[in-house]
């Protein structure tokens, strides 16, 4: 049987970072647990419930911001010592909220993943990774892109010490001391790594992994290679992976595999008869699930998942039912204890109304007083912009700690607004003089009360760079508005992969000149996504990229005075062509630049981009066919008379119109390709067919792919 859970809201704290809550353990099987959390006012709270209100056991005073918090202890004890790391500081506590550690460990960036295990403490900044034993520096490693997780497989288990760092780059990197022993590529940008069943599954060596692009995944990590076990694939679509975690909910003896996303969906997945995973529940909250861990908070007896959210609220989703089958002694009891709760919640209301009133006269009173600052309130926004693979789109998504009145958007290149499903929010454009003011795009969303997070999804032209802006307004008093920057690259619809195929036609651009290898890496960050702003270890930089749109591909070696470019696609080439050169120019370096034109390449490109345009020319063709059809419908009564292909039609009438209205221009992208390809086949030989540009689209209209390789070879 599937569960039943029920929600609970318990109460909120401060803004909360990626796992950051945790359940102290039980003094006896399924009797209530104590919740701690940390937060970002750098406060760490322990609660328990008791008659369903909530009462703090200790609370810190305020400090640094608090980015993660873990149970620690003895081996083989409870783990119920409370770690938690603040900007360069590790912190512990005991369940008491006694402290009783304060290790500063000096490094230069803020610490962003931690582990615990005995008296080994694994850390790990944007960049750097360290291991202490006892607070004493041990092992250290340089990552090339950034660092999302750290974890060690359980020592207790394998008597070896075997750490696990979840890289940007989609690599696993899996530690011996201060070497690599070995890495494991994933599907995506791994974001949260945890020990299946909390303690390393049947062997000890079972990793589960998240990714941002929502993946989920089970290797085994063994001393000489990774063994994968499974894999689930993001079919929902739905957000990216911030935290897991082992209990049975169920109820069956097995423990299941709870996952938390940063759309808000809290999934469950048990495991059938061959080990594979089966979601068996999920629930939408309306904010990015930060932690999640199974315990028992509420009531004894009854086991939940507890969840913590960015804005800092703290849910459980318990196996206790809201309605009790009683008899007539339990209801007087039930209608006495409801009584209760609504009095104590209307003295919390008036007490709250009665605090607000008061902190309004106070700040009117400093506002307007001769030696007031401006008082500006601060709110914190959680944003991600990523490159969907899928349909080669970019999610922007803004989270904010308050609800969101609107949110502006303007773009000084031109990019398509397409439509989300989840967005509520009302949109509506206004004019741009591109000419005048490097507005291409202004776009308001006005969002609906309580809405705290808004995604939008966002389309661009590769070649076409510049800086998407969105300014985001709360609803609160002051009025006052956070600009965030979106950089858009000039291949932006490119996407780091882990090889090529190496068989493919290829052309090649080569750069040499007095650059330095930093220099030459800065331009490759500035014109691809995803690759990281420091410069590789070693003297030479290797990159492969493929095209979420059109599926070409990218090879960039470089080093000091000399950079390769190859590519399928004769249009990244010019592109990169381009930007390097104004970039050279900018900084007053002599570039030589030679290339390559491989003519096969062209018509291998015309091939990949057929299947999506012959796609989009026959939906067209339905969508306009569509309510002509409806006419004939209405007038003849039915539609037996009409072909069979014209009867799919009308069928499919609404799936066709969505799928249409899903894919703005995305025709007119396909051709604008097909005649960047044309034009940039002919400027490498240094000949300008612009004026043939209108017979090649005639030619697109009366689509035949044979007709259009020929216009290419003749041309």
């Amino acid at each position: 049987m599937d569960p039943i859970l029920n929600r609970m809201d318990y109460l909120q704290v401060g803004v909360t970072s990626q796992k950051t809550m945790k359940l102290l353990p039980a003094s006896r099987h399924r009797a209530t647990q104590k919740v701690v959390i940390g937060d970002h006012d750098g406060v760490v709270m322990c609660f328990g419930m008791k008659k369903g209100e909530a009462g703090a056991v200790f609370k810190t005073l305020p400090g640094p911001k608090i980015a993660r918090l873990e149970l620690g202890g003895v081996l083989n004890t409870p783990q119920e010592k409370i770690f938690i790391a603040a900007a360069s500081e590790i912190r512990a506590f005991t369940k008491r909220g006694k402290q009783f550690l304060s290790f500063e460990t000096n490094l230069t960036e803020s610490i962003k993943a931690m582990h615990i295990s005995g008296s080994d403490l694994f850390l790990s900044a944007s960049y750097i990774y360290n291991h202490y034993c006892d607070c004493k520096d041990q092992h250290y490693y340089l990552s090339g892109d950034k660092i999302n997780d750290v974890i060690c497989l359980p020592v207790e288990r394998l008597s070896r010490i075997t750490p696990v760092l979840a890289c940007q780059d989609r690599v696993l990197r899996v530690l011996q001391g201060s070497d690599v022993m070995y890495e494991i590529e994933v599907p995506g940008p791994p974001t949260v790594l945890a020990l299946h069943n909390g303690n390393g599954g049947d062997s000890g060596e079972d990793l589960l992994f998240g990714t941002s692009d929502g993946k989920l995944g089970l290797i085994q990590i063994t001393t000489s290679k990774p063994i994968h076990k499974w894999e689930i694939r993001n079919e929902k679509k739905r957000g990216g992976i911030l935290c897991i975690d082992s209990f049975d909910i169920v109820g069956d003896g097995v423990k299941d595999l709870l996952v938390g996303r940063d759309d808000g969906m809290v999934e469950v997945y048990s495991f059938d008869n061959a080990n594979e995973p089966v979601l068996r529940f999920d629930q939408m909250l309306s904010e990015s699930v930060t932690s999640i861990q199974g315990g028992c908070v509420g009531k004894d007896s009854y086991d939940e998942i507890v969840v913590s959210t960015y804005s800092g609220w703290v849910t459980g989703l318990t196996t206790e039912p809201i309605h009790k089958e009683s008899g007539p002694g339990e209801e007087l009891k039930f209608n006495q204890e409801m009584q209760n709760k609504i009095s104590s919640l209307r003295n919390e209301l008036e007490h709250l109304q009665y605090k607000v009133l008061q902190e309004r006269e106070n700040y009117q009173q400093s506002s307007q007083s001769s030696k007031a600052k401006s008082a500006v309130p601060s709110f914190g926004i959680n944003d991600k912009f990523t490159l969907n693979k899928d349909d080669a789109s970019y999610s922007l998504i803004l989270e904010v700690q308050t609800a969101i009145d609107n949110v502006l958007i303007q773009s000084d290149v031109p990019i398509d607004l397409l439509d989300v499903d989840k967005n509520s929010a009302v949109v509506s454009f206004s004019s741009c003089d591109s000419e005048s003011n490097d507005n291409f795009l202004l776009a308001t969303y006005r969002c609906q009360a309580n809405t705290t997070r808004l995604e939008l999804k966002i389309r661009s032209i590769e070649g076409q760079y510049g800086t998407l802006q969105a300014y985001v307004t709360p609803r609160i008093q002051p009025k006052t508005c956070q600009v965030r920057q979106y950089h858009i690259k000039p291949l932006s619809l490119h996407q780091r992969t882990h090889f090529i195929d190496h068989d493919r036609p290829m052309n090649t651009l080569t750069l040499t000149g007095q650059f330095s290898f930093a220099e030459v890496h800065s331009w490759v960050v500035f014109c691809l996504p995803e690759v990281p702003e420091k410069p590789p270890a070693g003297e030479c930089g290797t990159f492969y990229f493929q095209n979420t749109f059109l599926d070409t591909q990218l090879e960039s070696i470089y080093r000091k005075g000399e950079g390769v470019f190859k590519s399928d696609n004769i249009s990244t080439i010019s592109i990169l062509k381009d930007v390097l050169s104004k970039e050279a120019t900018k900084r007053k370096i002599n570039l030589n630049i030679s290339y390559e034109i491989n003519e096969v390449s062209v018509q291998h490109t015309l091939k990949l981009i057929h299947p999506k345009l012959e796609y989009q020319l026959l939906l067209a063709k339905k969508v306009q066919l569509i309510d002509a059809l409806k006419e004939l419908q209405i007038h003849e009564g039915n539609m037996n008379f009409l072909i069979p292909e014209y009867r799919c039609i009308l069928e499919e009438a609404d799936h066709l119109q969505e799928e249409y209205k899903k894919q703005p221009a995305h025709l007119e992208r396909l051709y604008g390709m097909i005649t960047d390809l044309f034009i940039d086949k002919f400027k490498f030989k240094g000949t300008n067919v612009k004026t043939k540009v209108p017979l090649l689209l005639e030619i697109l209209d009366s689509y035949d792919q044979n007709a259009l390789i020929s216009f290419f070879d003749a041309a």
